[in-house]
């Protein structure tokens, strides 16, 4: 790494390369296929034939066999991209959203604190195992073994033991050198307001060390075994080493299990509500189990789980309090949610707990409980409908109103999307449910569903019957299949165009699934035809992107799509779609609005505002095949010229 490594403090650097999946930054430079718990690709530094370059997501290191090449996230772009180093760190940071640090040497003097507080926290580690080992460790022990924990297993979870004396630990780190402020900047021992001495944070608990994402001791938690101490559960406080919202305890044990494992539950990250819960989960075989630290899930917790899974499931007790903290983190997590990325949440028995389902019933109980985790969108469909009774027209309008609200904090506009269609059909269902049980009836018509055809309800007139307002044709998919036809054949569009291709909203799951491995694929690198098909070939979209380019009528009709177009006519063919695609999510938009409204209250304006929606957007879609039309007129002139 050499002195240009000095610029930026090695906790800034690890922090930055856990931002990132080491295989998922790579596989866009490499064609990685899996082998067992690594990955392999052909060499990037030769040219050989034969896959001898190996990715290991769980030591964030890569090694190259027919070069003798290997390193890091950094050095790899150092060596395929020829960046400096700090290139290299500003290129990373850049794409994390993360701003790089100017460091003073005020700074750099914190760093040697923090390398120095992590030995302490160290020695402090080892001193609480070596008491939960003596005599005055047997309530400690006792405890751990009516709980059912295995020797193995305290080890494995370096579990230990606080003695009762005031002054235990601050003695012993004193005598290995530790200064006082150490031991209180490492929040090992308290400092009383009127300058009396020392005195140990734990006293006769039972030791929970906590970790970073490293492994390194960074904190504590403390189970007490007093009945009569106020505070059951104690954690260290905020130190330089320890911020308890960005951390989550057994992460990385949790993380390796999830890159070593395959595929089925081993892949799927679980969120307990602490730290007995998830030493019985991976007691029992849940190696994957986690556990914020006293506190709801912040967004630095949540976007640390996601980075390791694209949906953790979270365990509640399905009491009041449960309900109420999963609720919190629905509201939380709704307006980060990004495509593929969700939560799932398992609601226990009330009043029990991970630990308590696996041992009155076993791992297979809590595996039954983990496979009928509720999506996010049930459970904040669930929540709205408990709220209050919609017997009414007014209370219909609360409930939908509510859920509009709160489906308009997802800042990402495809989620969103997907979200309001959900919601919509969900309401639809409701109300025709609701609507039929009680026979209502306006002005002799039944009500009017959003979705269904104005043609279908009562009191429309054999004109408007017949007329095409009624009808709901749709040109979006043509759309949305010519424009990622036309990347394939023409990845060089996304050089000017990655923005756009990435926030226009794709109603196809298949072609929005084929545009999202696309855009991983294109972000770090530019491509040409041929290596795109390649990325393409080894991934789950492999088919639906062969399906696309088999579509002969796509390119015959619209020739701009075509691999041999010229590239002036491919750019002004493709800027002229996706605006016309833009626009026609527009007017369906004001066309969803206007069925709303409609559905809601059934009144001349209303039915006037959605006649005159579905007539603007008809006018569009004709204007867009006038134009179409035009174009191929002009293009087939200019070819006979």
């Amino acid at each position: 790494m050499g002195a240009l490594g000095l610029t930026y403090s090695k906790s800034f650097l690890d922090d930055l390369k856990s931002r990132f999946r080491l295989s998922d930054v790579i596989g866009r430079h490499v064609k990685l296929t899996r082998a067992g718990r690594e990955f392999k690709g052909l060499s990037p530094f030769t040219n050989e034939k034969t896959p001898s370059f190996f990715v290991n997501d769980e030591k964030g290191f890569y090694h190259c066999f027919s070069s003798g090449e290997s390193g890091d996230l950094l050095s790899f772009f150092m060596k395929t991209q020829r960046l400096s180093f700090n290139e290299s760190v500003k290129l990373l940071a850049d794409e994390a959203g993360v701003e790089l640090p100017r460091q003073t040497e005020d700074e750099r003097q914190r760093d040697r604190e923090r390398a120095s507080l992590l030995d302490v926290m160290e020695m402090a580690a080892q001193f609480y195992r070596q008491e939960l080992a003596r005599r005055e460790g047997a309530p400690a022990r006792t405890y751990l073994a009516e709980r059912g924990l295995k020797d193995d297993t305290i080890q494995a979870f370096g579990l230990g033991y606080a003695p009762r004396g005031r002054t235990a630990l601050h003695d012993h780190l004193l005598q290995k050198d530790v200064t006082p402020d150490q031991i209180v900047q490492a929040g090992l021992a308290i400092q009383p307001d009127d300058d009396r001495p020392l005195y140990d944070r734990f006293r006769h608990r039972i030791i929970f060390p906590i970790a970073d994402f490293k492994g390194r001791v960074i904190a504590f938690g403390g189970r007490a075994l007093d009945s009569n101490v106020s505070a059951k559960y104690l954690n260290s406080p905020e130190t330089p080493l320890f911020h308890k919202g960005a951390v989550l305890y057994n992460f990385k044990a949790a993380r390796e299990s999830c890159y070593r494992s395959v595929e089925g539950r081993d892949r799927v990250l679980i969120v307990a509500e602490g730290y007995m819960d998830v030493i019985s989960l991976v007691e029992a075989g849940f190696a994957t189990a986690v556990a914020p630290l006293g506190t709801a899930l912040t967004d630095t917790q949540l976007h640390t789980l996601w980075r390791v899974c694209p949906e953790p499931i979270l365990c509640f007790d399905g009491d009041r309090a449960g309900l109420s903290a999963a609720n919190r983190i629905v509201d939380r997590a709704l307006p980060s949610l990004k495509p593929g990325h969700s939560l799932r949440f398992a609601l226990l028995p009330e009043g029990q707990d991970p630990d308590d389902i696996i041992r009155a019933g076993g791992a297979q109980a809590m595996t039954s409980f983990l496979t009928d985790a509720r999506p996010l969108a049930d459970m904040l469909w669930e929540r709205e409908l408990s709220m209050a009774p919609f017997d009414t027209p007014e209370r219909r309008a609360g409930l939908e109103s509510r859920l509009g609200d709160l489906i308009r904090t997802i800042r990402e506009r495809r989620v969103q999307d997907h979200y309001r269609a959900d919601i919509r059909a969900r309401l639809a269902a409701l109300f025709r449910r609701d609507v039929a049980a009680g026979q209502r009836f306006f002005d002799g018509r039944r009500p009017w569903i959003p979705g269904e055809s104005l043609a279908d309800s009562r009191g429309i007139s054999p004109q408007l019957r017949r007329s095409k307002l009624t009808t709901t044709g749709n040109r979006s998919e043509e759309r949305e299949a010519l424009l990622i036809l036309a990347i394939l054949n023409h990845p060089g569009l996304l050089d000017s165009h990655f923005e756009g291709f990435a926030e226009v909203s794709l109603l196809n799951a298949k072609l929005d699934r084929l545009r999202n491995e696309i855009l991983r694929i294109a972000s770090g690198e530019s491509l040409d035809r041929a290596a795109l098909a390649n990325h393409l070939s080894g991934t789950s979209v492999a088919d639906i992107a062969r399906e696309l380019r088999g579509r002969n009528s796509l390119g015959k009709d619209h020739p701009f799509a075509r691999p041999e177009a010229p590239l002036a006519e491919v750019e002004r063919g493709w800027s002229h779609l996706i605006n016309l695609h833009w626009d026609a999510d527009k007017l369906a938009r004001e066309q969803r609005e206007a069925e709303d409204a409609f559905g809601r209250d059934m009144t001349d304006e209303n039915f006037a505002r959605l006649v005159a929606s579905r007539a603007q957007k008809l006018a569009a879609e004709q204007e867009e095949k006038a134009k179409v039309a035009e174009a191929d007129k002009e293009r087939t002139a200019g070819h006979s010229k």
